[in-house]
């Protein structure tokens, strides 16, 4: 039995050979066409050694479904969402994966304002892929058309909301690692143009991931050596299409990706005041920025669209995932590690520190991410609820799974537990979060023994 097709909010993946097929594509291509009204999509890949292929039989079916397509070749996710906008676009297409390993590929897609697709409109599309696809006649297929300019447009809308000078005259050293996916060219590039000295390492855009695709500590270790080694003053690491960032210290210590956006709100809420949006899995970091600043601050359910639609409800001026995931109003709605990048950089240029300095600054917390297999006997509602009835006098959050900040209980105290189950898999998932390693182990420990 090959590997299941992954349907979700995040779009739709899966094993290319497998369970995303030529038949996936005319499927969801001529769903998608409907879906955009038959109007022009815009198209991005990251680097996989699938995408090309991938690319070329989804625009083919999009142009027999009778939709324009504009090609953007391999570029970041956030450089399709800004595409989409800027070209007044019906919608467009990402082809990755993001972490999942090489031979993974698939579907992002995308809405006519740039933003990933609501779970409503995910909704209606899947309806759409239930009905047989459907062609038109030979008059009435679309044109396909190229952009190379994409990455520059991108850019431009970053380098318009940070001071270029302040960040060019530091003359930072700077080690990258793009994980060889679509950010090898542009991002070395961009640090170029902010006269950084730039250290390239996986930057060749192949899509053969060297590391672990997730910018995790524990697949950093080629940076941090980098980082030592040319004595650069920060290394940065994206994930294959670029949306997530994490950073590496002058010293070569990996903060995490939690700290990529808690440093970004420390910065943005230092120039301007206005709410602030994460997730519920989201360092408790970020909220103590917001709370510094006296600013409002909000979570929503996991998921990129998720944060985006709480963020204009709220107006906020930040927001993202504890993923890596910066999301800027001003740049775009949408997780972008390039204009991560330009803030980091701007934030060390405007506090004349080190990153290790502003660090000293800033909330410290240990977070645990795992996963528990249920057993075939679990009811997830009953176990949330016993959960729930046990702990019903702390502070509780059900709008994705349960999460629970423990204000009173002496044992947890200051630490939090974000527990959600999977929609394809018989799994929990749970992350823990406290102001101590030993405490944070103990809260994980607790949890996970009352789901098994």
């Amino acid at each position: 039995m090959g590997s299941p097709l992954m349907k979700s909010v995040s779009g739709i993946r899966g094993i290319v050979g497998e369970s995303f097929t030529p038949e996936l594509l005319i499927s969801a291509g001529s769903a998608f066409a409907k879906y955009a009204g038959y109007g022009t999509v815009v198209v991005g890949r990251d680097s996989r050694p699938t995408g090309e292929a991938v690319s070329m039989n989804l625009a083919s079916i999009l142009l027999l479904a009778g939709c324009n397509v504009i090609d953007l070749g391999i570029v970041p996710t956030p450089t399709v969402q800004v595409m989409v906008e800027e070209l007044k676009a019906d919608g467009g297409i990402v082809l990755s994966a993001s972490h999942n390993p090489v031979e993974w590929n698939a579907l992002k897609l995308i809405n006519r304002h740039g933003t990933f697709l609501t779970p409503a409109e995910i909704n209606k599309l899947f309806r759409f892929m239930e009905a047989p696809a459907s062609f038109k006649k030979w008059n009435g297929v679309g044109k396909l058309t190229s952009v190379n300019n994409a990455g520059e447009i991108h850019l431009k809308k970053i380098l318009e909301v940070i001071d270029l000078k302040k960040i060019r005259d530091r003359k930072f050293h700077v080690v990258i690692d793009s994980v060889n996916g679509a950010g090898s060219i542009i991002t070395p590039e961009f640090l170029r143009l902010l006269n950084c000295k730039v250290t390239e390492i996986n930057c060749k855009p192949d899509g053969l991931f060297p590391r672990g695709a997730e910018p995790l500590p524990e697949n950093l270790k080629q940076l941090s050596e980098a980082v030592l080694k040319h004595k650069a003053d920060i290394g940065f690491a994206q994930d294959p299409d670029a949306d997530r960032l994490a950073i590496v210290d002058e010293k070569g210590k990996p903060l995490g990706e939690e700290y990529t956006i808690a440093l970004a709100a420390e910065h943005i809420l230092s120039k301007k005041t206005g709410s602030v949006v994460v997730n519920l899995s989201t360092t408790r970091a970020i909220e103590d920025v917001a709370l510094k600043y006296k600013v409002p601050f909000f979570r929503s359910k996991v998921g990129e669209i998720n944060v985006v639609e709480e963020m204009k409800k709220r107006n906020a001026v930040i927001g993202g995932e504890g993923n890596g995931g910066v999301i800027s109003p001003e740049v775009h709605l949408g997780r972008d590690s390039l204009a991560g990048i330009a803030y980091i950089l701007e934030m060390m240029s405007s506090r004349k520190k080190t990153i290790s300095e502003i660090m000293e600054g800033m909330p410290e917390y240990y977070m645990k991410k795992g996963k528990v297999t249920l057993s075939g006997k679990s009811n997830v509602d009953e176990i949330l609820l016993k959960i729930r009835n046990e702990f019903k006098d702390e502070k509780i959050s059900a709008i994705d799974g349960l999460r629970i900040d423990f204000k009173k209980n002496d044992k947890f105290k200051n630490g939090w537990v974000h527990l959600r189950s999977s929609n394809t898999e018989p799994i929990f998932r749970i992350i823990t979060e406290s102001d101590s390693v030993e405490k944070n182990e103990m809260i994980y420990k607790y949890f996970a023994g009352l789901i098994k």
